[in-house]
């Protein structure tokens, strides 16, 4: 029975530098020589257990024997010399070990369609929250604009630019106001559940994010200082999967809760939850949701959801409405001074 070509691996240097087994290189049915014939070759020195292929090349093999003094020996003997017995081929032979057989990991997790099903305190979703219609006037909006191009994916940045180099941004450079194509997001936005405080909702950063398929973003939370507790995400043209991550050290407590939900998924350092995003909806992180859960959206082309797999579009836009923190606007605003300056005014306020 032929053993799955992952099985064999290169010894580290903890593992030491012998092993029963032997990667044998430029030998094998791709240039002519069988396994029988290379079992018999290798049975001179000892008991051959089998002979496997290493990887799909057919030129490569893995012979076991039945003890490392068998595998020594035919390495000091065949290692790096023409073998007459092989068609005279040169080996190039080096010890190999058995990985050990790992299960795989369960890495799904059930997949909520509302946010009532997830319970995330803090975290709504409604859907259709703009039109057919207006989905495709806001494309062509930002479509008509120049856009940045990161790694993998584009952006765009109003209001204010967010620097991803040190997930913050500078209140010094303000670039206008938003654009009057999202006026009427932002009279909608004032009715969603949780928008009480109007002054957190007077949102003045708006970010743009493109992604093709297959292209998702990496866990964070956006960052505390920078911006107040309202953040709202409009997904535009195309699905996709969020998934929240909840870390033991990073746990914000309003309402101590026992009972997790069903559709909750434990490891051993995380809980995990997801939720689908169809194009047209609005999600809002506040509270608990955007500050103590990392979202983030996995790197997958297709996505399963109540068992059926749905494929993400060409593409999928995001806007990412916020409120640049009025906290880090005053001290930006203060003039800068000389650091002796500094250090003596502290020092004559005790």
């Amino acid at each position: 029975m032929e053993l799955p070509l992952t099985r064999f691996g290169r010894p580290r240097e903890a593992d030491g530098s012998s092993s029963p087994n032997l990667y044998v290189a430029n030998c094998g049915p791709a240039v002519g020589i069988t396994h029988a014939s290379i079992s018999e070759v290798f049975g001179q020195f000892g008991d051959v257990k089998a002979v496997h292929a290493a990887d799909e090349s057919g030129a490569r093999v893995i012979v076991c024997f039945s003890d490392e003094f068998s595998a020594r020996a035919a390495l000091e003997a065949l290692h790096g010399r023409p073998c007459s017995l092989l068609g005279g081929r040169t080996l190039h032979i080096r010890y190999s070990i058995i990985r050990p057989t790992v299960s795989p990991l369960n890495d799904s997790v059930s997949v909520s369609l509302s946010a009532s099903e997830l319970d995330i305190p803090g975290l709504y979703l409604l859907h259709d929250f703009v039109t057919a219609r207006e989905e495709e006037e806001l494309l062509l909006e930002v479509d008509a604009r120049p856009w940045n191009c990161l790694a993998k994916r584009r952006v765009q940045h109003y209001g204010y630019e967010f620097c991803y180099q040190t997930r913050n941004v500078n209140t010094r450079l303000k670039l206008g106001p938003l654009p009057s194509f999202v006026s009427h997001i932002l009279e909608r936005i004032s009715m969603f559940p949780n928008t009480e405080d109007a002054a957190d909702a007077a949102l003045d950063q708006l970010t743009v994010n493109e992604y093709p398929p297959g292209v998702g973003l990496s866990p964070h939370i956006d960052t505390h200082s920078a911006f107040e507790g309202l953040i709202f995400s409009l997904s535009l043209a195309g699905p996709c999967i969020m998934e929240f991550r909840r870390y033991p050290e990073g746990v914000w407590h309003k309402c101590p809760s026992s009972i997790e939900p069903e559709n909750s998924v434990y490891d051993s350092s995380y809980l995990r939850r997801a939720i689908y995003l169809p194009p047209r909806s609005m999600l809002l992180l506040s509270g608990e949701a955007r500050y103590a859960w990392h979202h983030y959206i996995p790197h997958h082309k297709i996505d399963m959801v109540k068992d059926s797999a749905i494929r993400r579009g060409p593409r999928r836009v995001s806007f990412t409405f916020r409120k640049v923190s009025t906290f880090i606007a005053y001290i930006l605003s203060l003039p800068l001074m000389p650091l002796e300056s500094t250090i003596t005014a502290s020092i004559s306020e005790f």
